[in-house]
């Protein structure tokens, strides 16, 4: 997906219902650009968000406006400190679909782990897990919703990438895109290339068919684990039947072997998030954050926000140092 970080010039001066102020680029993903701006108000008032917006290309196919919209009712229905907030959701002159959502001041996962392998360093075991731990806690807001009735109506995220986990530089974890999510009263999204690119974040059970449940939000929390703490993607193939084949088969290393520093306990988790039976895994989201939560306890090296903004501030310093490389090339 995308990272907040970086802005540049592009649409800068361009307006969207006539108080959204778009004033950078900040990155571009499979169907949407994702822009810098601010939200104006009376008496000067003025607010900093990004505005996600559909590539024009994709305005009128009506799987991935689906999945757009999607994405605005889901966000709309769910909050929480550690969910990406939407604020607005409408449609420009153009007939693009727009979502306005705070702005958030970071990292994504993705380019946090990118930056440690730049520096040849290991992304700090204890850093993956706290972002873990928060993410943990958006998916378990989503998947312990209730309606308006106090009835139970959990949403299952299905997207859990580390571009999909933002970090801030306060060191705050916030999860994004519920694009491809699934209410329980909503019809699924079933059109193959919608996961495209996508597949390696995949449960088993996914694949097969079946329909998203708790356990497949674990199952690719668990991926994400054990990409933070090895820095290697967990399921890589030449082709896209190769890779299905890895998937179903969810056969992964154990973090210990490809990281020995890490502790046992924590190995143990991401086994078992990466459980090929779903009842094997985690009962809920509630359950695996306390679990790396214990982890975190017994360990003497902190875990507090501020190391969690240290090494986002360490890591934008790597990320702007290569692109500094990569403009005089």
């Amino acid at each position: 997906m995308l990272t907040p970080a970086g802005a540049g010039a592009a649409a800068e001066g361009t307006w969207l219902a006539g108080k959204y102020e778009l004033v950078g680029l900040a990155g571009t993903g499979g169907m949407a650009e994702v822009y810098r701006g601010y939200a104006h108000g009376a008496t000067g008032f003025r607010k900093p968000i990004a505005v996600k917006r559909m590539l024009s290309e994709y305005a009128d196919d009506p799987e991935y406006v689906a999945m757009f919209v999607e994405e605005a009712r889901v966000g709309s229905m769910l909050n929480h400190p550690n969910l990406v907030h939407v604020h607005d959701f409408g449609v420009d002159p153009s007939g693009r679909y727009f979502l306005v959502m705070e702005w958030v001041d970071g990292l994504s996962l993705h380019d946090l782990i990118y930056a440690h392998q730049l520096a040849a360093r290991p992304t700090p075991w204890p850093v993956v897990t706290a972002v873990a731990i928060e993410t943990l806690k958006a998916l378990s807001a989503a998947h312990e919703r209730r309606d308006d009735d106090g009835r139970p109506a959990p949403v299952f995220h299905r997207d859990v990438t580390p571009s999909n986990i933002l970090v801030t530089r306060s060191g705050v974890a916030k999860l994004m895109d519920f694009g491809l999510s699934r209410a329980m009263d909503r019809a699924r999204i079933t059109q193959p290339h919608i996961l495209k690119g996508k597949l390696s974040y995949a449960a088993p059970e996914l694949v097969d068919g079946h329909d998203p449940t708790v356990a497949t939000d674990l199952f690719t929390l668990g991926i994400v684990l054990h990409e933070g703490l090895t820095s290697e993607k967990l399921f890589r193939a030449d082709s896209p039947i190769e890779l299905l084949r890895a998937i179903k088969e969810a056969q992964a290393p154990r973090v210990t072997t490809l990281r020995p520093e890490v502790p046992e306990a924590l190995a143990d988790a991401v086994a078992r998030a990466l459980s090929r039976d779903p009842a094997a895994r985690f009962s809920s989201a509630r359950s695996m954050a306390r679990t790396l939560a214990n982890v975190l306890r017994v360990t003497p090296q902190s875990t507090s926000a501020e190391v969690v903004a240290r090494a986002v501030a360490d890591a934008e310093v790597w990320l702007q140092g290569r692109r500094a490389v990569d403009t005089a090339d």
